[in-house]
């Protein structure tokens, strides 16, 4: 009996697989937006974007462009390309200069003893005690009255020689203590400083705000510890809480500075730019409105919004800064 060997069958050889061949195929990342729903998740703010470049940046090229033109209403055949000639004339100007400076002492003023009152007051209302809410909420209302009206009210209600109610108050002060009383011209006799006043009294609420979020944000921890090792009041407000509301301090005076000085309101309403009280922007609208050259208040106006700009930029990098810390904190 013989065996019976069955013949192997030969399967064809396999071709070698190429490298790319042997790369796994992966997925896309789950967290990974697609275009399509990118473009989904930014539609909706498209509008808002659109509408804030027609606002804001449209009219800032235009008086851009105007800026380098000569363009006076009074005169309108002789507009014509200039350059930077109205820059020239308004750097050169010496009513412009002069509004300029008194730009910047109106400025570091308000901002200065704003944050002074409002760290004083910040303090105040950091402490426990009953009816703190209502006073918190009175306290803010100078912040949110129109700033127009609240320049009104100081012309008329507080500063007026004849029925005002400074001059009502030292009056009477007079006759309980039998002497004439003072009654000064208070906006004719200091006009600066009456202007300063009434945004002194407008922006401290704002400035408390700030500072009274920082103080809240603190660690109570390392006051304890210091009050527990010995330290007092002073020095615990010294060496802890000062150094904590640097930032804020720094956020306080660069958003007071943006908005001082673009201010136009009480300025326009109480001394109508004279007596010395002519900043930035008033002279900016007697060019616009009297002289109507709208070169040359362009001109201005576009080294306004570029000082602006310039602190609007430490503004948000102080921002982010806090944020960086309250993320760190967390």
């Amino acid at each position: 009996m013989s065996d019976t060997v069955t013949p192997a069958t030969s399967s064809p050889p396999t071709p070698p697989t190429r490298a790319e061949d042997r790369t796994p195929v992966l997925p896309p990342p789950a967290g990974r937006p697609t275009r399509a729903r990118a473009w989904a998740t930014r539609a909706p703010l498209l509008p808002a974007l659109v509408f804030m470049i027609a606002v804001t940046q449209l009219p800032f090229v235009a008086t851009l462009v105007i800026s380098l033109f000569e363009w006076n209403a009074l005169y309108p055949d002789d507009r014509g390309f200039t350059g930077l000639d109205n820059y020239d004339t308004v750097l050169g100007d010496s009513d412009l200069r002069s509004s300029v400076t008194t730009t910047a002492l109106l400025t570091a003023t308000v901002v200065i003893v704003s944050l002074v009152l409002g760290l004083c007051l910040a303090l105040l209302l950091d402490r426990r005690f009953r009816g703190r809410a209502v006073v918190r909420t009175m306290t803010i209302a100078p912040f949110l009255i129109v700033p127009i009206a609240a320049a009104l009210l100081w012309k008329h209600v507080l500063f007026n020689s004849e029925y005002g109610l400074l001059n009502g108050l030292l009056g009477r002060f007079g006759d309980l203590f039998g002497f004439t009383a003072p009654q000064p011209d208070w906006i004719s006799d200091m006009p600066l400083l009456a202007v300063e006043i009434a945004l002194i009294w407008q922006w401290t609420p704002f400035m408390m705000l700030i500072l009274l979020a920082g103080l809240q944000s603190r660690p109570v921890e390392l006051a304890e510890a210091a009050r527990i090792d010995g330290a007092g009041d002073w020095q615990i407000f010294r060496h802890l809480t000062l150094p904590h509301l640097r930032r804020y301090l720094e956020l306080g005076a660069l958003l007071g500075s943006i908005y001082i000085v673009q201010h136009f309101d009480a300025v326009y309403t109480m001394t109508a730019g004279g007596l010395g009280t002519a900043n930035l922007p008033y002279v900016i609208h007697q060019e616009f409105t009297l002289a109507q050259d709208y070169g040359v208040a362009s001109a201005a106006g576009v080294l306004v919004v570029i000082g602006s700009l310039i602190l609007a930029m430490f503004a948000l990098r102080v921002v982010s800064s806090l944020f960086r810390e309250e993320g760190s904190r967390a």
